[in-house]
């Protein structure tokens, strides 16, 4: 059995991203046979406690045959010193700094390989493209209900709201704020982590406003994902789990490493996307919002180039090509 730990970036600046597709790719990895854990930093260990308490943490890199890095913050020497020859996966959007590693998994629609020209080692594998992005296998179960149901194009009667769980700079209430007026009888699904600075604010709002349910480290997702009918997103890593389910989404790009993507995404017609960052950005968010309510054939487009993205399959495609680099360096 090969044991891999997996050393991930997590923080208020970083948020929860990371370890949760971590997360992912180490449940295929088990189901394959492997054995996975953690390493133990204080902030990585907060998400863990909250979406998979079981998952093993180790205090060390001692006792593992295999390494899998997902930090940004992290390049080729921090690769080197904490691998110490054993294989290695680094997962990344950015192409933008050497990283030593056997395999390198980008998700990014618009990556291609000569983007890492010069920054991976000559014998490094690259897995790039969302067939290849770890979602939760729980979304690909439920994808055939969610065509099904995509096919029938309801009205917005559910909106979800899911800009990441550490809520940065308040996005989630900023949003909550500007979606009210706008979304009639609606009701609001809006997902937040325990820790987010919105989360006060958010459940005065709730108090007062019965169109919104909040749900706070929630475990459902794919349910609510399912359910809905419109979302209002983050550009991160959960975009491919509203494309499996081909969930129309407004994009929120809410951080510069989400650009690319979120702007690839909009360019192959599978979602709009905005800036929070701009300076027209309530009055552009008001503007496709309200667009996006009034207009099924424009919803009904957007769920179904969103369904050919990708399957939902990634993690186990990338956990085979992992175990194969793994035994074949231990063989």
């Amino acid at each position: 059995m090969s044991r891999i730990l997996f050393v991930c970036g997590a923080g208020a600046a970083v948020g929860g991203g990371h370890v949760m597709r971590s997360l992912t790719l180490a449940r295929a990895l088990e189901r394959a046979g492997a054995a996975c854990a953690f390493l133990a930093r204080p902030e990585v260990g907060a998400v863990l406690d909250a979406f998979a308490p079981g998952m093993a943490r180790a205090e060390d890199d001692r006792d593992f045959d295999a390494i899998v890095f997902d930090h940004y913050g992290l390049g080729a020497d921090d690769h080197r010193a904490l691998a110490k020859g054993r294989p290695a996966l680094a997962l990344d959007d950015l192409a933008d700094r050497p990283l030593a590693a056997d395999l390198v998994l980008d998700s990014g629609p618009a990556r291609n390989a000569e983007d890492y020209d010069g920054l991976i080692p000559s014998g490094a594998r690259l897995l790039l493209g969302p067939s290849y992005a770890p979602v939760r296998p729980a979304f690909a179960a439920l994808r055939d209900a969610a065509l099904a149901r995509r096919a029938e194009r309801p009205p917005v009667r559910r909106i979800l709201v899911s800009l990441g769980l550490t809520d940065v700079g308040g996005i989630t209430q900023r949003v909550v704020g500007l979606l009210r007026p706008l979304a009639g009888e609606a009701a609001l699904d809006v997902v937040v982590g325990g820790a987010a600075s919105s989360l006060p604010a958010l459940r005065a709002l709730a108090a007062e406003d019965p169109r919104l349910a909040l749900h706070v480290d929630a475990q459902d997702m794919p349910r609510l994902t399912l359910e809905a009918d419109l979302a209002v997103g983050a550009g991160g890593s959960t975009t491919w789990e509203r494309c499996v389910l081909a969930l129309p989404t407004l994009a929120l790009i809410l951080a510069d490493n989400q650009a690319p993507a979120a702007r690839a995404l909009e360019a192959a017609g599978v979602a709009p996307c905005l800036d929070v960052a701009a300076q027209d950005f309530e009055a552009a968010f008001a503007r496709e919002v309200s667009d996006l309510l009034e207009k099924g054939e424009r919803r009904a487009a957007l769920s179904a180039a969103s369904a050919t993205v990708c399957d939902g399959l990634g993690a186990e495609r990338a956990a085979k090509a992992f175990l194969e680099i793994v035994g074949g360096m231990s063989s």
